[in-house]
């Protein structure tokens, strides 16, 4: 199976670097001044589970000249457009896109621009950053992949991406009820990411504060709360989990939105609070906890946003 990566940042580099490093065939779909950097420097990872370091097969957009069997999408939401106009000529009529991005908008936009047979639902669970030397750096040892067809089939081609991915040096998991397993992460990023960015500080900061673990829990049940009224209820021991987790007093734990936040770097407000607010209004929910985490992180992007353009 012939494989393409977009992008080698946080995500979509560690695994395909993994699955490269257990001899899968991979290329990877790049930017000009990261394939500079990568050709150079090689790709390299470090993690819990072993440092690595390998010299990646590249590609840049305009040398795409062929199908490719299978293409992990593991970018940012916001360079979403910019990454599908980049792939679409390895796009070909039996092609599988697995998304690996935050929320649930993009299987739209991979929808109406591929078709709907050509898009597979994608759960990715790792803690990683690109450190300031291009490095990717695994900053906690969970390493998960989680995929299936949108209608929940055991097709023969699912197996073959399940083939693929199994005994690569992380967990990887073939669902058939991937729609749900979506939505659950999606309640998961919500609630970890409003409540880093509201209350400025990691899990176990904030409920060192007497109500900050009322406020924890405030943001869970609401963002639960969509999700179940738009039929997607997240499980009760997933709800068990989160409580303790949201809940712990020696935590640090922060989302990779409050770390994008505290760098000065774009965040996926949009994607991760944005579109999960307008589920919760459509339903006539009330969320003001998610609703003041989603203006004061919009705050930031439109301040960042204006002072990149007054330098420009």
């Amino acid at each position: 199976m012939q494989i393409l990566i977009v992008g080698a940042g946080a995500v979509g580099g560690y695994f395909g670097a993994r699955l490269q490093q257990a001899g899968r065939d991979v290329t990877f779909l790049v930017r000009r001044n990261r394939a500079e950097e990568l050709r150079t420097r090689g790709l390299q990872i470090l993690s819990p589970h072993g440092n690595l370091q390998l010299q990646p097969r590249l590609a840049i957009a305009n040398q795409l000249n062929k199908p490719y069997d299978l293409i992990l999408l593991g970018v940012k939401s916001y360079a979403l457009d910019s990454a599908m106009r980049d792939f679409a000529p390895a796009v070909g009529p039996e092609t599988m896109i697995l998304p690996f991005l935050n929320g649930m908008r993009h299987m739209d936009l991979l929808i109406q621009q591929f078709g709907k047979h050509a898009v597979l639902g994608g759960v990715a669970v790792v803690a990683t950053e690109i450190d300031e030397q291009g490095r990717i750096r695994q900053l906690a040892d969970f390493q998960t992949v989680t995929y299936g067809e949108l209608d929940g089939q055991i097709t023969p081609r699912i197996k073959r991406v399940d083939a693929a991915l199994q005994g690569a040096g992380f967990e990887a998991a073939l669902s058939t009820h991937i729609l749900a397993d979506m939505w659950q992460k999606w309640v998961q990023l919500a609630t970890l990411g409003a409540i880093n960015s509201l209350m400025r500080g990691d899990i176990g900061q904030i409920n060192a504060i007497p109500g900050g673990s009322s406020v924890c829990l405030g943001l869970l049940g609401e963002c639960a709360a969509i999700a179940s009224a738009c039929n997607f209820p997240p499980s009760e021991g997933f709800l068990e989990q989160q409580r303790a987790t949201l809940t712990a007093t020696n935590s640090h734990a922060t989302s990779s939105m409050y770390r994008d936040f505290t760098k000065g770097a774009p965040v996926e407000v949009d994607t991760i609070l944005g579109d999960f607010l307008e589920h919760g209004k459509n339903l006539e929910l009330q969320t003001p906890l998610l609703q003041a985490a989603f203006v004061n992180l919009s705050i930031y992007q439109r301040e960042r946003e204006r002072a990149n353009a007054a330098s420009q």
